[in-house]
């Protein structure tokens, strides 16, 4: 015979505790010529399905998720960089086009190309 008191124990259910996932500010270096403005991060273990740029109220937002799968038969047996998520925001200036923004992922690196908006590109004048 049971008593009520263990019947509520017998039927509590296990929850799994919510994993933490840590979240990374990747490295970014911003390169700047006359035509536009180039973001170059760092975001190991991110590929492009993983990644997502945004852009809202002139700030632009890197959002991106890691993954290392061990090759098959395999285990991770040593890690020099954590694995997680990335997030960065950057302000953009009224200098920038945020239309003609593009992006691009390539082996843990994402470049973000920025075009400046016609009035404030450098010209060249001519002297007569």
């Amino acid at each position: 015979m049971t008593t009520g008191k263990q019947d509520k124990v017998a039927r509590v259910e296990k929850h799994d505790a919510p994993q933490r996932v840590a979240t990374y500010v990747p490295d970014v270096d911003i390169l700047e010529d006359s035509e536009r403005i180039r973001l170059v991060a760092d975001i190991p273990g991110a590929s492009q399905a993983d990644v997502e740029v945004t852009v809202e109220n002139n700030v632009l937002t890197i959002n991106a998720a890691a993954t290392v799968n061990a090759p098959e038969g395999c285990t991770l047996a040593g890690q020099e960089y954590g694995v997680g998520n990335y997030h960065r925001d950057f302000a953009l200036s009224d200098a920038v086009s945020v239309d003609g923004i593009t992006a691009k992922v390539k082996h843990g690196v994402l470049e973000v190309v920025i075009p400046k908006r016609e009035e404030v590109k450098t010209r060249k004048i001519k002297i007569e």
